[in-house]
């Protein structure tokens, strides 16, 4: 693992995001210099107190100015203008990530200057608590952290941060912004939706002087864990993904309808196959959690040096459901271009990848970790 202790990282929104990135990297890579920026002197101290930062600053352009690596961890309708501020107040080889879920209208908003060094990033953990007091060093163990690069990406800038990403014991995985965003939707901001729905369905139910609220057990908490989770942040993240928000909810809808139609014409068998389906996929996303860990190979895919080739290729593995658990880009020159060596687990996985590749028009080859090391 590289040597990250003089790397210098800086944070924006030290809140249970960006406090657990802080802790993170300084308790898990040994980084020794964080530096932080938030909103309220309050809020800072409380970092240094946790030990997420190790220094205070008092505007974006202090906190980034000695930066290697910047993660903006705001809310989601101020990351773009954060990332403006801090991509013209730092160093052109600082790499700029931010951790918010939604990525669309973000990356279709930079130009190819900011393409090169940042990168979209979301980390898909947290929890019910906010605010850098409930900052954890391992929130990121083995989530799911989405990347999307953008076609101006320079290679060796989405390395380093997946590198770090990695080294934290976070899973990174490229994605289309626009699939991103679909899928959060779906996983993520729809069950929030419906969390907050069914409080407040039940919430207002009283028979015969019995509250419905206070009758709820076990399934019902559980259904509704997030629901009332931070207002602000949870408004904003709805507007801002509101288009695939509104879609997915239409076709809950239609399911709801269905569902309540099999009901009115009493069609055991269409609810009863309603439960079967959900046992198998709850399964199925149960089973992915506790995949056994495989022996690692290289898939070593030569590419030309041009603007999207990384943005392509880890985008279309990410697609697959194919993880890079590291990846390296050896630049031979500009005519001839390099080898992109993308290390997955498994050999049927590196089978896949050379296969997806391939069909991109990409000669790609797969071999066990410890040839490609010894070669």
């Amino acid at each position: 693992m590289p040597d990250y202790s003089d790397t210098t990282i800086a944070i924006l929104g030290v809140g249970l995001m960006g406090g657990s990135m802080g802790l993170a990297v300084r308790e898990r890579l040994g980084v020794e210099r964080v530096v932080g920026y938030g909103r309220t002197a309050r809020t800072l101290q409380q970092a240094v107190d946790v030990g997420a930062i190790t220094d205070k600053a008092g505007s974006i352009a202090e906190a980034v100015r000695d930066a290697d690596i910047c993660f903006i961890a705001t809310p989601v309708r101020t990351i773009l203008e954060v990332t403006r501020a801090a991509l013209e107040a730092s160093a052109s080889d600082c790499i700029i990530s931010d951790m918010g879920s939604t990525k669309s209208s973000l990356m279709k908003a930079l130009d190819s200057t900011g393409e090169k060094r940042f990168i979209g990033g979301h980390p898909v953990c947290g929890s019910e608590t906010a605010g850098v007091a409930n900052a954890r060093e391992d929130l990121f163990e083995k989530a799911t952290y989405f990347l999307t690069p953008g076609r101006g990406v320079d290679p060796s800038n989405y390395e380093r941060l997946h590198g770090l990403l990695a080294g934290i014991g976070a899973l990174p995985t490229a994605i289309d912004p626009d699939a991103h965003d679909r899928i959060m939707a779906l996983v993520s901001h729809m069950p929030h939706v419906l969390a907050n729905t069914a409080v407040n369905q039940v919430g207002g139910v009283n028979l015969d002087g019995r509250e419905a609220l206070l009758s709820a057990g076990p399934s019902f908490r559980d259904m509704t864990r997030v629901a009332g989770s931070n207002p602000q942040v949870w408004t904003d993240i709805f507007m801002e993904n509101r288009s695939w928000l509104g879609e997915v909810l239409k076709e809950h809808g239609e399911n709801i309808r269905r569902i309540t139609e099999a009901l009115e014409r009493g069609d055991e068998d269409y609810i009863r196959q309603m439960v079967i389906d959900a046992a198998v996929n709850h399964n199925r996303m149960l089973e992915a959690e506790h995949l056994a860990p495989s022996d690692l190979f290289v898939v070593k895919v030569p590419v030309p040096d041009r603007p999207g080739v990384l943005s392509d290729v880890t985008v279309a593995l990410g697609n697959a459901g194919i993880n890079i658990d590291d990846l390296v880009f050896h630049r031979i020159s500009v005519d001839q271009g390099g080898v992109l060596s993308l290390v997955v687990s498994g050999g049927e996985t590196g089978d896949r990848a050379v296969s997806v590749l391939k069909e991109m028009g990409y000669d790609a080859v797969s071999v066990p970790y410890s040839s490609a090391e010894a070669g």
